[in-house]
């Protein structure tokens, strides 16, 4: 088989079921994007409740939101109730799909125990997926060619141990692990645990190509081909986003397919041309998606692949 065609995965998968399964397709509705950015972002649990309903008839089957506690707080903690009352009617209509928050950064000397505290409680309610982000970065954002800090000036910081609490909680808990990759050495990190038989069932690796907010790896070819080489002999599930960009636009997303990934799309990540709304990114995608000959995956079709049992 030509290189161009090898896809990550287990070697029984053969190549026509590599190249025509269904694409996870998940929603990043809002991050800390500010309406002064895009009118159409989702801030009020209602705003994100109607989003995210629309997101999955439009083949949505993972949504991840912010709520309205800034992304970099001096103590660290994020409010579960905001997230319970924006998710609880997308459950009550969807009960397989699955959501997960995000966690407050830069929260220096605060334990894990306490930042991640919303996230552990959202999935002790059966919300579907937890949060993990196994490493540490320095996130910025090119200003008239100078290199600023977003937000907050020390780095993005997960050492080992709170990786682990991390990780152990969402094994006992039983949720799937939506897994944050910004730099390789993070997905360093998540294959040793992968290795050592430690990774809960239902991970999903997140690469994270950096766009206007500088970190990482770029998204080109050789930077996605790069991971996919960390990540051969492991078969995990794995997507691609754009912060700060455009997945779709800049060919990320199809190079991703066709590699045998899924994409990540939303107002959090979206840097591109014009003021498109969720609904807008979706379609884009839906539309790359059918001239490839693929479809997203279905909700039941993401807990398949990723191996996460439906709910009782």
């Amino acid at each position: 088989m030509p290189d161009g065609d090898r896809l990550v995965g287990s070697g029984a998968l053969d190549h026509h079921r590599r190249v025509t399964s269904p694409v996870i397709v998940e929603l990043a509705l809002n991050g800390p994007t500010p309406r002064s950015v895009n009118r159409h972002v989702p801030r009020s649990p209602a705003e994100i409740t109607a989003v995210a309903l629309e997101g999955i008839e439009l083949g949505a089957s993972i949504v991840h939101n912010h709520n309205d506690d800034p992304m970099f707080t001096a103590d660290g903690v994020h409010a579960v109730e905001p997230y319970v009352r924006a998710w609880t009617p997308i459950l009550d209509r969807y009960p397989d799909v699955l959501l997960y928050p995000t966690m407050g950064a830069a929260a220096r000397g605060i334990p894990v125990e306490r930042r991640w505290a919303h996230v552990e409680e959202l999935a002790r309610r059966r919300m579907g997926m937890t949060l993990v982000d196994p490493g540490s970065v320095n996130l910025g954002l090119t200003s008239d060619g100078v290199l600023d800090p977003v937000a907050a000036a020390e780095p993005y910081a997960n050492p080992h141990a709170d990786t682990d609490h991390m990780i152990t909680r969402t094994a006992a808990l039983g949720a799937a692990p939506s897994i944050s990759i910004f730099e390789p050495g993070y997905l360093r990190t998540v294959l040793t645990w992968h290795r050592t038989g430690r990774l809960p069932a239902g991970a999903i690796v997140k690469l994270y190509f950096g766009g206007r907010l500088e970190f990482g790896l770029p998204p080109t070819p050789t930077a996605l081909e790069a991971y996919l080489e960390l990540l051969a002999p492991s078969g995990l599930p794995w997507s691609v986003a754009v912060l700060g960009g455009d997945v779709v636009g800049c060919g990320l997303a199809e190079l991703a397919v066709r590699r045998g990934g899924h994409v990540r799309v939303g107002l959090e990540d979206h840097a591109g041309p014009g003021e498109p709304s969720n609904a807008d990114l979706l379609r884009a995608l839906g539309e790359l998606l059918a001239d490839m000959g693929r479809v997203p995956a279905s909700i039941a079709e993401t807990r398949a692949i990723l191996g996460v049992p439906a709910t009782a």
